[in-house]
């Protein structure tokens, strides 16, 4: 989608790769709708926006409130005319304990964020979408800890957490239709609050940078949004390991076919 004139939602959309991916859409022409709890960064967002001739306006509200999230919608909707394209990039990070040492409340919470709070704006943004029939798009930030565990050790709250919207992601562009532009934005190391939070960001790709990366992607209409090269080195561990597994104890065999979910369901549709 050419952002050109069109409404793009960010949640989180106040620092790190949220506001430098708005910054980087926007001087491509597109109008941004700014979502994020903290009234004071979203001022400081705006004002430096603005300073780059870039429309933008703001709405202060949590995702992990679904009225707040309608709110959101009705705000775009009323003053933008409608919302073209939802960025669902609000995410916390969490504890580095181990996962038997962290308290299973504090991994819900981080899912309640990174997880539940995506799904609401999926929820809120595509009913809305599906009504209007008009070429719209759904981008989620996951993460590298979607496709393999980054961190050598701790994190399980948030690395389950970006498995679980990859996986949520998978589902939907199955189910989208053709006007409905569906995506995966899989950051790598990548300067932030987040990154802040938990390691020496020293090493960490700068966040403009990474926005000149991916955001030509996001307007081609890719659905894998990616940008660190290596990380083909450790999914590929990770996969590999797998196959060896299957090689070892589930090769194929003659007939294996009859247990393919896929296929069972493609034939029944003929």
């Amino acid at each position: 989608m050419n952002c050109a004139d069109k409404t793009v939602v960010i949640t989180g959309g106040a620092t790190g790769i949220g506001l430098a991916l708005g910054r980087e859409l926007g001087k491509r022409g597109a109008r941004l709708i700014l979502f994020e709890p903290r009234a004071e960064r979203l001022d400081e967002a705006a004002a430096s926006l603005a300073a780059d001739d870039i429309d933008v306006k703001v709405f202060q509200g949590d995702v992990t409130n679904p009225d707040s999230l309608t709110a959101l919608a009705d705000f775009a909707w009323a003053e933008n005319g409608r919302a073209d394209m939802l960025i669902n990039n609000a995410g916390v990070g969490g504890s580095m304990k181990s996962v038997i040492k962290t308290d299973p409340a504090d991994a819900r919470r981080i899912f309640e964020v990174n997880f539940w709070g995506m799904w609401s704006g999926i929820s809120e943004f595509g009913r809305r979408f599906l009504a209007e029939e008009k070429p719209s798009a759904i981008y989620s930030v996951a993460s590298e800890n979607s496709l393999f565990n980054a961190f050598p050790f701790g994190g399980g709250g948030y690395v389950s957490s970006k498995h679980a919207i990859f996986g949520l992601m998978d589902v939907l562009r199955r189910e989208a239709p053709d006007w409905l532009t569906t995506g995966v934005i899989i950051p790598g190391w990548v300067k932030s609050e987040l990154s802040e939070a938990n390691l020496t960001i020293s090493a960490a790709m700068d966040t403009a940078a990474y926005a000149k990366i991916i955001a030509p992607q996001i307007e081609a209409g890719e659905y894998y949004v990616v940008s660190h090269g290596y990380n083909v080195v450790r999914f590929d561990e990770r996969y590999d390991e797998m196959k060896k597994a299957f090689d070892k104890y589930a090769p194929r065999s003659e007939g294996d076919e009859g247990y393919d979910v896929q296929r069972f369901f493609a034939e029944m549709q003929n």
